[in-house]
């Protein structure tokens, strides 16, 4: 039998993507069948509610009330508290909304507006944003993935059409997004963009400009603001020509930094008009009345308020600083050490630990916001698939008791499993004599990636293997235990409790695990090129 030649091998990989993206497309608008957040739960409803009151409120009033209270603007029913792009965004579906059908926008009537119509009005609105910003970035770092894979590498999971459906796949985004109700895919799509135009085409204006775009649709994507700020500061001191240096290095950060300026600029100008203008719109973003976290989330906080009810004994003050000075230390390390010993894969793993890092200890977390470490991963995948899989259903797992409240457990099943059933016919492709539950198998799984000595085939696969195999069963335990067994009157919260409590302590070792992986890869600054100014 002949073996194929790239351009065959290219084409049948081309030809299991299509299918493949129809099929993450598909369980998408499935999972959007089901209840969002609020359904049928007055007398302030969900995110649902939140995202079309904002349609409303941008399409009947001036633009400068947009963030202030008003007579026709109730801050305390859903008042918008995302920076201006998210409002130009519900601005243009709320004006589609207005032509379609009035009395959904309508000001003030329109609260609680639930017709078939108007529901799937929204589903479309986040299906097309999630396909014109983040399907399309996934696609395009994953083709760069496999054309810059070595012929020989037998990497299964850099294959374009695998690593595209497995991304897409990815339970977290599609049960926030197209079930609870949200428009992640925006912000996340932008900053993929973002990442993709550092690690993929190299070009830092794009970069920079669509990372600032990224931040101004959601604040949270501060979380990767950091690693980006180190990278691309980092890299105006690379290729730095014999004569001119100073002027050299003045010069890519004056490109940069107008760029920021430019957009921010750009962006922020109706809301310029007065210093009490533009500081409403940040109280309203950055608001520190709210508390150090919301809900059961899977981070320190809540882990300690187990034993010391932090609210007792602190203020939102305090709180605030001991969140500042413990994501500082977190940090460190990855940020010091991408700066110092540049490479790309150091930027994706920074991403993932100072994402997790802000997660686990910053101020005023919400459980949806893993998200945004989670992205990350997804794109560390092709590298690690053992750890970055385990992370990514311990992920979704950590946002079970928000899942539950929407009546979202059934697609919060089924999408999971779909994911590990294509997770392990990916390594059945790599490897055919294995079985479809080899998922369990850290050995096998790192075998795809390179293979492994004997030596390397040790204890620590078997414990690997082991634990995975213990956490798994916990998540499961635990998923029934909360869908079945009513908890004490006395502890009505115990089991969301007890899934932070179990998805924290996974994330903690997760820290120390990817952090390790960042300092341990050796410095690579040759695979990073520069282009010259002239």
């Amino acid at each position: 039998m002949t073996k194929k030649s790239d351009p065959d091998r290219f084409n049948v990989t081309k030809d299991a993507l299509l299918p493949g993206l129809f099929f993450t497309l598909l369980v998408r608008w499935c999972v959007a069948a089901y209840p969002y957040s609020g359904f049928k739960n007055p007398p302030i409803y969900g995110d649902f509610e939140a995202q079309r009151h904002w349609q409303e409120i941008t399409v009947h009033t001036p633009i400068a009330n947009w963030y202030h209270n008003t007579t026709q603007n109730d801050l305390q029913y859903w008042g918008l508290d995302y920076p201006p792009l998210t409002a130009y965004h519900s601005l243009l579906m709320g004006l589609v909304a207005d032509w379609l059908d009035p009395e959904s926008v309508r000001l003030f009537a329109s609260r609680g507006y639930d017709s078939e119509s108007h529901k799937t009005f929204m589903r479309w609105t986040v299906f097309l944003s999630d396909i014109y910003f983040y399907v399309t970035a996934v696609l395009c770092i994953c083709i760069d993935a496999e054309r810059v894979k070595p012929k020989d590498s037998k990497n299964v999971f850099k294959r374009m059409d695998i690593s595209t459906i497995l991304f897409l796949l990815y339970p977290g985004m599609i049960l926030i997004d197209h079930g609870h109700f949200q428009y992640n895919c925006v912000s996340l799509g932008l900053f993929l963009w973002a990442t993709f135009f550092i690690i993929a085409i190299e070009n830092d204006v794009l970069a920079t400009i669509f990372f600032v775009l990224a931040l101004n649709y959601k604040q949270m994507e501060l979380y990767h603001s950091l690693p980006f700020f180190i990278y691309l500061l980092r890299k105006c001191f690379i290729g730095v020509p014999p004569r001119g240096k100073f002027m050299y290095i003045i010069n890519n950060f004056n490109k940069l930094a107008i760029t920021v300026v430019s957009c921010f600029i750009l962006i922020w100008y109706p809301f310029m008009g007065s210093w009490k203008n533009t500081l409403q719109v940040i109280h309203r973003v950055f608001p520190l009345k709210r508390g150090v976290f919301e809900d059961k989330v899977s981070n320190f906080w809540c882990f300690i308020n187990v034993f010391i009810k932090l609210k007792t004994v602190y203020t939102n003050e305090d709180m605030a600083q001991m969140c500042l000075v413990a994501t500082l230390a977190a940090i460190t390390p990855s940020c010091l050490d991408l700066f110092f010993r540049i490479n790309k894969k150091k930027f994706v793993l920074a991403l993932i630990n100072v994402s997790l890092s802000f997660f686990l200890f910053s101020f005023h977390v919400h459980e949806k916001t893993i998200l945004l470490v989670s992205v990350p991963v997804a794109l560390h995948f092709p590298e690690d698939p053992f750890m970055c899989f385990w992370f990514l259903l311990v992920s979704s797992f950590s946002m079970l008791p928000l899942l539950i409240k929407d009546g979202l457990i059934i697609p919060f099943a089924a999408t999971n499993i779909i994911y590990i059933c294509f997770y392990s016919i990916s390594i059945k492709l790599s490897q055919p004599n294995t079985g479809l539950f080899s998922f369990f198998n850290a050995y096998r799984v790192f075998n795809t990636v390179k293979p492994l000595t004997k030596k390397e085939n040790s204890v620590l696969m078997t414990l690997l293997s082991l634990n995975f195999f213990f956490s798994l069963l916990g998540m499961v335990a635990l998923t029934i235990a909360a869908l079945v067994i009513p908890p004490p009157p006395a502890l009505p919260d115990l089991f969301p409790l007890m899934i932070s409590v179990y998805s924290f302590s996974h994330f903690l070792l997760f820290l120390f695990y990817f952090n390790h992986q960042q300092l341990s890869l050796p410095i690579s600054l040759p695979a990073i090129t520069k282009v010259k100014t002239k």
